[in-house]
């Protein structure tokens, strides 16, 4: 919570919990519904490409597979150095002026692709579309936390990327009727796609400049109404609420610059790497095959409309999953042992795409292992949060969450490249390497585990070992700040 909210801050503010459940559920529907419709627009124009191929880009455009993964890797890379510069720029102008402004000129370049032709600008185009979405996650993530408690960002993280997967389902939908449009004016379906999707995009871009408030005692607008969307009193709540919970957020305004000094300090924070190279890892053994899916069942004989519908199943039961596992995270307070579960999931699926031949058995089969495969319940939410939690400042949040998600792209760049054309259609050897990168996320989540365990337990000696008078003066007069402070516990 930034300075500018200031004057709703009082320390003997009191209120009752119904009160305070009824303020965050006006923000569920106020804030975090937009935040979800904004991240729809994005996966939209991100992931459209998967069913652009089903409707013959790849020929069309004279590209190979590889050509493909190339295109992915760059779109990824540029997405991941996108990530500190975006968040330099948000913390200059402000999460609600900045999300507009990329989301329009992301969906500019996104509908531009209707036009697009050959491999240079195949490839150019994912440049800039990546480049013009980084920053785009971490930036929510800050903006939802002058909102919400800890606890309470990480349940709203798994709604967020539940509202991923609802794009992706929507995406299949839309898909099948989109490229329908085939012949029309002379053109292919996916050029038809590419078009009306940014045009959607482009919409919601303009109208996130009304509906995204520079905080939360700054909701009045003409856009908004006079009065804003919260009262006097339930300003002094949400302030008051948040800043209990993390007084860290009373420290920069929202747009406060970060300085070099600062932003060196936040990526030196050695206690955050353990989650950065989680960020890496634990998601190459789904996204490889994911990457594939809409080509693989092409491959086997599906038509581009079957394709398109067939993977909606398993994005529904990935929804269900991830959201069973943000819960029980949530209800047990564990992330290590929890974010984990995903990782044995994928061992029985694995196994199976490595060691059957899967030319040889019914292409229904191999639907229905790739569904509930890729059905796996998703961790990216809790680890999203679990960086929020151990950060524990709003410069290391900033910088942490941009860089956790730049570990996250540069594991897409690894997923991108690990099937390849000479290893197809059966890929064995990818299959072994996505096994070989589980039993490494398995042993790297159990450390992670004992790492942040170790890191609490050297805390409790020094705290155990003051007196009352000895920590009250520390308190008041310690230059420790965030996740260094000796009262501060890691989550693990």
């Amino acid at each position: 919570m930034s300075r500018e909210n200031i004057h709703r801050f009082d320390p003997n503010a009191r209120w009752t919990w119904r009160e305070e459940q009824a303020l965050v559920r006006k923000i569920d529907w106020k804030i975090m519904l937009w935040t979800c419709i904004m991240f729809c627009a994005l996966e939209m124009d991100r992931a459209n490409i998967r069913q652009a191929v089903t409707d013959d880009l790849l020929p069309e455009l004279g590209l190979t597979t590889n050509d493909y993964n190339v295109g992915n890797s760059l779109f990824a890379l540029s997405f991941l150095l996108a990530e500190v510069p975006s968040q330099l720029i948000s913390k200059r102008l402000g999460p609600d002026r900045w999300i507009p402004i990329q989301m329009v000129l992301w969906s500019l370049v996104a509908a531009s692709q209707f036009s697009m032709a050959g491999r240079a600008r195949y490839m150019v185009s994912r440049v800039l579309l990546g480049g013009l979405q980084g920053g785009f996650i971490p930036t929510v993530v800050l903006y939802l936390s002058y909102f919400y408690k800890a606890h309470e960002l990480t349940i709203r993280m798994g709604f967020f990327w539940a509202a991923m997967v609802v794009a992706d389902i929507f995406a299949a939908f839309s898909a099948f009727a989109l490229l329908h449009l085939r012949g029309v004016g002379g053109l292919s379906g996916w050029r038809w796609l590419f078009l009306i999707e940014g045009l959607v995009t482009l919409v919601f871009g303009l109208l996130s400049f009304g509906l995204m408030p520079a905080g939360p005692t700054q909701t009045a607008s003409w856009f908004r109404g006079k009065k804003g969307w919260f009262t006097p009193r339930e300003e002094v709540i949400l302030v008051n609420r948040v800043i209990r919970d993390d007084p860290s957020k009373g420290d920069m305004h929202n747009r406060e610059p970060l300085t070099f000094r600062l932003l060196f300090k936040s990526l030196c924070d050695y206690d955050l790497w353990p989650l950065y190279l989680i960020g890496l890892t634990n998601h190459i053994p789904f996204a490889t095959p994911n990457i594939y899916l809409t080509l693989s069942l092409k491959g086997m004989g599906f038509t581009t409309f079957q394709t398109n519908l067939l993977v909606i199943p398993s994005q529904l039961l990935h929804i269900m999953n991830m959201l069973i596992l943000v819960y029980l995270s949530q209800a047990i307070n564990q992330m290590s042992m929890v974010a984990v579960i995903s990782q044995f999931w994928a061992i029985p699926f694995l196994v199976w795409l490595r060691f059957v031949d899967t030319t040889a058995v019914s292409k229904w089969t191999t639907w229905l292992v790739m569904t509930v495969f890729l059905g796996s319940p998703y961790a990216h939410p809790i680890q999203v949060g679990w960086v929020s939690r151990n950060s524990n400042t709003v410069r290391s949040r900033t910088v942490g969450s941009a860089m956790y998600n730049m570990c996250v792209q540069a594991g897409s760049i690894i997923s991108s490249n690990i099937y390849r054309e000479d290893d197809a259609p059966r890929y064995q050897r990818g299959n072994s390497v996505l096994l070989t990168a589980v039993a490494f996320n398995i042993v790297l989540y159990f450390s992670t585990k004992a790492y942040y365990l170790y890191r609490n337990r050297q805390r409790e000696r020094v705290w155990d070992r003051m007196t009352e008078s000895e920590r009250f003066t520390y308190l008041a007069t310690t230059n420790d700040a965030g996740n260094k402070r000796l009262d501060f516990r890691f989550a693990s």
